[in-house]
């Protein structure tokens, strides 16, 4: 049985400052914020991809334990290149997952949230 369209997505991540969140993900990362809605702000990652920055608030939390973000980027080392420049400090090289098939680098948001930026290696991947 066929489920209904999903036409988008949204991420939420929770803050404790969501300026100096939303001042990373725009300056540093470069992403748009489409939305404005005061105290939750969205970032588009790709066409139908979107990231959701929030204050944290009663029954939310702050816990980027278990959680990655991942940007699936054509040019691995260009993005690495882009973040040292911006100030962000990646954990490491970029390298290849042989397990994983995939080409990637971590780094983290100021709320310690894991960001991954890979390029799928596997053929069987389909880009959008």
């Amino acid at each position: 049985m066929a489920h209904p369209t999903i036409e988008q997505g949204v991420t939420w991540v929770y803050t404790h400052d969501i300026d100096a969140t939303c001042a990373f993900y725009r300056d540093r990362i470069g992403l748009a914020q489409v939305l404005d809605q005061g105290l939750c702000r969205i970032f588009r990652m790709g066409p139908a991809n979107f990231l959701g920055v929030c204050q944290v608030r009663p029954g939310r939390h702050v816990e980027p334990k278990g959680v990655v973000i991942t940007f699936v980027v054509a040019d691995v080392d260009a993005w690495h290149r882009h973040l040292v420049a911006a100030g962000v400090a990646p954990e490491g090289p970029p390298e290849r997952s042989e397990k994983f098939n995939v080409y990637c680098f971590f780094a983290r948001d100021p709320n310690g949230y894991l960001l991954e930026f890979q390029t799928f290696l596997d053929p069987a991947w389909k880009r959008a």
